[in-house]
């Protein structure tokens, strides 16, 4: 987005609301992703810790679901490259965002 014709006040107010944005879509995926992967794997309630079948499926489970949403990115951002060239900005948050959704699952991984 271009707000170049704004005044600072006004780019500040944009910026924290693209930002706000960009969580809130950040937080819906991440609770889709724990919702259909829990809904799939886990269902067996006998004990606390998962099983190794579960683990197994959580793992590709997530591995998919977040492969599956690259995809659907980079297809969303080469058809709209089409209207509008990206920023780099928007693209560096977008990255981020995978990054540390990426990297939250595998710290949830090795939680015991």
């Amino acid at each position: 987005m271009d707000f170049s014709q704004l005044n600072a006040a006004e780019q500040a107010q944009m910026s924290r609301i693209l930002e706000k944005k960009q969580m809130q879509d950040f937080l819906k995926m991440y609770s889709n992703l724990v919702e259909r992967c829990f809904n799939a794997c886990c269902n067996d309630f006998t004990s606390k810790a998962l099983s190794s079948k579960e683990e197994q499926c959580l793992s590709h489970c997530a591995d998919k679901f977040l492969k599956h949403s690259e995809r659907v990115g980079a297809r969303f951002a080469e058809l709209n490259s089409k209207w509008a060239p990206p920023t780099s900005e928007s693209y560096s948050i977008h990255l981020a965002s995978r990054v540390a959704l990426r990297s939250h699952i595998k710290t949830y991984e090795y939680i015991d």
